[in-house]
């Protein structure tokens, strides 16, 4: 294990999605193998790289590292986007967390039936316009700086906009009472590093579709129904 980092998950976004944005953001250039059978996944579970017999997995640094959360910490505090001290590491922690909570209640959404989607649709907005944005519009309204934590790029920044754009996808002036938001949205998604990884041709990946679903159903054999919230 040499060389750039290499991710192994489904051709799409899902939990990866937010190691794709971190490591872009960074700068870093990253290699991907995508688990399209069952077999592969067996492959990896069979040769001890998946602790927990799940994916994301990424292999960095020598290491094979599993669990969403250790991962991007690990790629935060290797590039300077964790803060100076523990004080803002913790605040970093807090505002993505809280992001994480907004972004879980889209993660299940291409699995739901049609019926339950219009449903979480209307969920996703509701609890992003009235518990999530609200909080952040508050904190860059306070503080007045161009970043969430430390008046300087970090993790937080990347997680707050990647969380945006997945909620635009879902209604499109979502953003239309919160101006701190739609000044922040403008200035991140400027940041070179950033403003290349939304370019067409970066290794973003599109909003899940049927295929997507379809291979991820059979690569972990999910045979039961996702309930909406």
């Amino acid at each position: 294990m040499s060389g750039k980092p290499k991710l192994y998950y489904f051709d799409g976004r899902g939990k990866m999605e937010s190691i794709r944005w971190l490591l872009a953001a960074a700068g870093v250039e990253f290699e991907e193998e995508f688990l399209e059978t069952r077999e592969q996944y067996e492959k990896l579970l069979q040769g001890g790289s998946l602790l927990f017999q799940q994916v994301p997995m990424v292999e960095m640094d020598g290491m094979r590292m599993v669990q969403t959360r250790a991962i991007l910490s690990y790629i935060a505090g290797k590039y300077n986007l964790y803060g100076k001290d523990l004080k803002e590491r913790a605040l970093i922690d807090m505002y993505v967390g809280g992001t994480d909570d907004l972004m879980g209640f889209i993660l299940m959404f291409p699995f739901l039936s049609a019926e339950d989607k219009e449903k979480q649709r209307a969920f996703i907005v509701q609890k992003a316009t009235s518990r999530y944005f609200p909080a952040y519009e508050k904190i860059l309204k306070d503080h007045g700086q161009d970043f969430l934590v430390g008046n300087n790029f970090s993790w937080a920044d990347v997680h707050l906009l990647e969380a945006i754009l997945m909620v635009e996808e879902k209604k499109s002036d979502v953003l239309s009472g919160f101006p701190q938001l739609q000044a922040f949205k403008a200035r991140i998604s400027n940041i070179p590093t950033v403003k290349k990884f939304l370019e067409p041709g970066s290794q973003r990946k599109p909003v899940p579709d049927d295929k997507f679903v379809e291979t991820v159903r059979k690569v972990l054999r999910m045979y039961y129904d996702i309930k909406a919230n």
